[in-house]
């Protein structure tokens, strides 16, 4: 299935700052930036797990900043003496169970974080497009059938979704307040469920599971009927960079403000479907199963409309979930077997290259 890729000649040489480059989605898109020519400065905490992919991948920003951007003096130093051309923010607090631990770190992290990286990016003279990447669970989920637009209503029910559909809301000021009269394109980007080689995050449905079972171990599975809209790694990041393409050579302010990255709505399955493809694809695994009312809330049904993207950026979802699944356990496989996370990881890109460019 034909779908639009990232131009190299684009992004050789820019300027980019990446937030959150050590993180999961982070070290993977820093990796492809590098792939790409892009120069790219990084600002993230430290990685958090052992091990990570940010280690393995051992990248070579054109400058690395273990920073918090809760610390606003900081972010705002490191930021402005870059003067980036493009901003791709991915630094968060990404997990939901977490916020209910932590609802005020989640709060400062997601929502001042942001307001911090952008406020930063008022004052760089270079600067011409920031991508801030949100999440699919900013709208206000009503559990129904439909899958949610851009338009739709934001809300969230537990403190992460909260947080991030308040980022929406920094998001939307800044760009109106500030950033339209600058001449500077901001846009926010809301993935589905991103999943794929290298994430050892803990709460996450992969990563728990491959973790058990290499370790002859019962994976324990709280809400096996939950539905999502499941997607590789690569296919929302290809998103960022087209979006961060066009709002950089957008000069008309006519860009959409909130973009959806996610699979074909066929495509979305439930974590019960996830972790059988898993089995297969893995070769082994027991599973305890639960009957959803372990923990606290989570939605039980998330589906994502991603046409705006389809017509205007033309990316298609190239995988569906059976490879998505199958591709990503196979990534874990071979690196346990001894393989490199390098080459795994530039392995999978060109497969999704290749299958972008197949009819």
């Amino acid at each position: 299935m034909r779908s639009a890729l990232p131009n190299p000649d684009f992004w050789r040489g820019k300027q980019v700052l990446l937030t959150g480059h050590t993180g999961f989605k982070g070290s993977w898109l820093l990796h492809w930036l590098n792939l790409l020519g892009a120069n790219v400065t990084g600002l993230a905490l430290a990685p958090n797990t052992q091990p990570n992919l940010f280690d393995l991948l051992n990248p070579s920003p054109s400058q690395h900043h273990v920073v918090d951007i809760q610390d606003a003096k900081r972010t705002a130093e490191i930021i402005q003496s870059v003067n980036p051309e493009i901003i791709l923010h991915l630094a968060a607090q990404p997990l939901v169970r977490l916020s209910y631990q932590d609802p005020i770190g989640t709060f400062n992290a997601n929502v001042m974080g942001t307001a911090h990286v952008l406020d930063a990016a008022r004052f760089c003279t270079n600067l011409k497009a920031i991508v801030a990447i949100t999440t699919d669970k900013v709208y206000e989920n009503r559990e129904w059938v439909h899958p949610y637009r851009e338009s739709d209503p934001l809300g969230g029910y537990d403190p992460y979704s909260a947080s991030k559909a308040a980022c929406e809301i920094v998001i939307s000021s800044y760009r109106r307040s500030f950033f339209l009269n600058q001449g500077v394109q901001l846009v926010s980007a809301r993935a589905g469920n991103v999943i794929g080689g290298g994430d050892w995050s803990a709460d996450r449905i992969i990563p728990d599971a491959v973790k058990a079972w290499s370790n002859g171990q019962a994976l324990s599975v709280r809400r096996p009927a939950a539905v999502r809209p499941w997607q590789h790694v690569i296919e929302p990041l290809c998103g960022y960079l087209l979006l961060a393409e066009q709002a950089y050579q957008n000069t008309s302010n006519s860009l959409e403000a909130a973009w959806n990255f996610g699979p074909n709505t066929h495509e979305a399955g439930s974590v019960r479907q996830v972790i059988e493809l898993a089995q297969k694809a893995f070769g082994k695994g027991q599973v305890t199963w639960g009957d959803g009312n372990e923990g606290p809330h989570e939605a039980g049904l998330l589906l994502l409309d991603a046409s705006l993207s389809r017509t205007h950026l033309g990316q298609q979802a190239v995988f569906n979930l059976a490879q998505t699944v199958t591709m990503t356990l196979d990534w874990y496989r071979h690196f346990m077997a001894g393989a490199s996370a390098k080459e795994l990881c530039l392995r999978d890109i060109q497969t999704y290259q290749t299958a972008c460019q197949n009819d």
